[in-house]
């Protein structure tokens, strides 16, 4: 009887309880699904991925043709779809630290700009502006042999935008504009939360020791911030990275657009759905995982 009155019993024994039911709730799932799809007449399986695709995708980062198989063309996709969150985790990284700490700014100006930026794109739904990007801005704009030049190194055109090495479609670059502006803006807000959330002292010490405002946040001010932005900040990534499937409005070939190309000319939806949701949770927790180690590194270390 001293067991039952263990905290720490009650504790392992909720856990094990909690597997359970989940591991029966999916058996039964289960169950009722191979027993569905028997009655309909449909086997469940994966053998459809060695068939020929007999579709094209418009972007690639590996060789693709029609003739190749569907599991060549959800590469093809996945890989496109790991290039915008990549890209996008960096850029709105950059777009969201930058107008945190603008919203922080003595200026009036800068600090208003920001406060701009951050309500107009936070309450605005991310699909009605990944369109207007698309459709307003990159497709309205002028044709090649009359892009638009900025500094002699950035070109838009209604073929995209191009860097020094790099081009970028109009879908891909819809996307990815509108993806990073977005979530910049909640991310802007966690930044500014968390440089707030530093102690004034701190401030008036780095201006003791004659620290300018602009050493004293790089050296001071927002490596304290860190503990307390790395945290939500996983969770923009994570929706940054979910969010990524809506590149299918702006007609940009990732996962999700191939996936369902698949579907509809397999029928496989059970199969299909079900890579869908493996390869978003994997990348999820892979993301999760980097962020909780980064977590650790700037949380602060009791002696």
């Amino acid at each position: 009887m001293k067991l039952l009155r263990d905290i720490r019993f009650w504790r392992i024994a909720i856990q094990v309880l909690a597997v359970l039911v989940a591991v029966i709730v999916v058996a039964i799932l289960w169950s009722n699904l191979s027993r569905n799809l028997q009655q309909l007449g449909i086997q469940l399986g994966f053998n459809f991925l060695g068939s020929q695709a007999s579709f094209d995708i418009g972007e690639t980062l590996i060789s693709y043709q029609p003739s190749d198989t569907y599991a060549r063309a959800l590469q093809v996709g996945l890989l496109n779809s790991l290039r915008v969150m990549v890209a996008g985790i960096i850029l709105t990284t950059i777009v969201g630290i930058t107008a945190g700490i603008a919203r922080l700014s003595d200026n009036w100006l800068v600090r208003k700009l920001a406060l701009v930026y951050v309500e107009t794109f936070r309450n605005t739904p991310l699909l009605l502006q990944l369109l207007f990007w698309y459709f307003a801005v990159f497709l309205s704009l002028p044709k090649v042999e009359d892009k638009i030049s900025l500094f002699g190194l950035i070109y838009l055109s209604q073929n995209g935008l191009e860097l020094p090495g790099l081009k970028f479609s109009p879908e891909l670059a819809a996307l990815l504009v509108g993806l990073t502006f977005y979530t910049g803006a909640f991310i802007a807000e966690i930044v500014r939360g968390g440089i707030q959330s530093v102690p004034r002292g701190q401030w008036e010490a780095a201006k003791a020791l004659g620290f300018k405002s602009g050493l004293a946040m790089r050296l001071i001010i927002f490596p304290q911030a860190l503990r307390v932005i790395v945290p939500p900040l996983t969770s923009q990534y994570l929706n940054l990275a979910k969010n990524s499937s809506l590149a299918i409005a702006v007609g940009y070939p990732d996962l999700y657009f191939v996936a369902s190309t698949t579907f509809n000319q397999t029928g496989r939806a059970v199969e299909v759905m079900l890579l869908l949701m493996v390869t978003y949770l994997a990348i999820s927790l892979t993301i999760a995982l980097l962020m909780n180690l980064l977590n650790r590194t700037v949380q602060l270390k009791e002696r």
